[in-house]
């Protein structure tokens, strides 16, 4: 009986370590590969520290503080959010060039992200734009989510929540 358990764990063992791989395999991309460009930035930065001039701002009314980012994987989650490359949002985006740069947009109600501008000069990048639009019954947001490399990263928010005021967010880093 117990040998019976040990091939049994044996085999699972095999197969999920064999999904994995086969998961990990798929880097056969339709878009830009926003998750894998910010997990770079994010370990990047993390590894060189920078200092960041941080300025919070809720309705007009701004607070600025001078730091360094304990947790980039965290400050930058939004942007790694907005990952287009999802099996079930395949063949949703329109890729077009525009003044040099490549526009992905989606008209899909059901996709948040709209329109993504990546912005190269050769093969580096300069700046990455995202657009995110999210609508329900209770509550409509709109994002600008812009990042320059090794500059700036800057979050832009309204909110609009049912029978509340609208709320306007934004967050500035200037890297130092």
């Amino acid at each position: 009986m117990t040998k019976k358990r040990y091939i049994a764990v044996f085999a699972l063992a095999l197969l999920s370590c064999n999904q994995r791989k086969a998961a990990e395999a798929n880097t056969n991309f339709l878009y830009f590969d926003i998750k894998g460009y910010f997990g770079k930035e994010i370990s990047r930065l993390q590894e060189i520290n920078p200092t960041v001039q941080k300025t919070v701002s809720i309705n007009g009314e701004a607070e600025n503080k001078v730091s360094h980012i304990a947790d980039w994987q965290k400050e930058l989650a939004i942007f790694v959010n907005a990952d287009i490359n999802k099996t079930s949002w395949r063949g949703s985006f329109k890729i077009n060039q525009e003044n040099g740069a490549d526009v992905y947009t989606s008209d899909n109600k059901k996709i948040p992200v709209k329109k993504i501008i990546v912005e190269k000069s050769d093969a580096k990048i300069n700046k990455v734009e995202i657009i995110i639009d999210n609508k329900n019954i209770l509550f409509q947001t709109q994002d600008t989510l812009t990042y320059y490399p090794d500059s700036l990263y800057q979050i832009k928010k309204q909110q609009k929540i049912r029978l509340l005021n609208l709320k306007k967010y934004l967050i500035v880093g200037k890297l130092k």
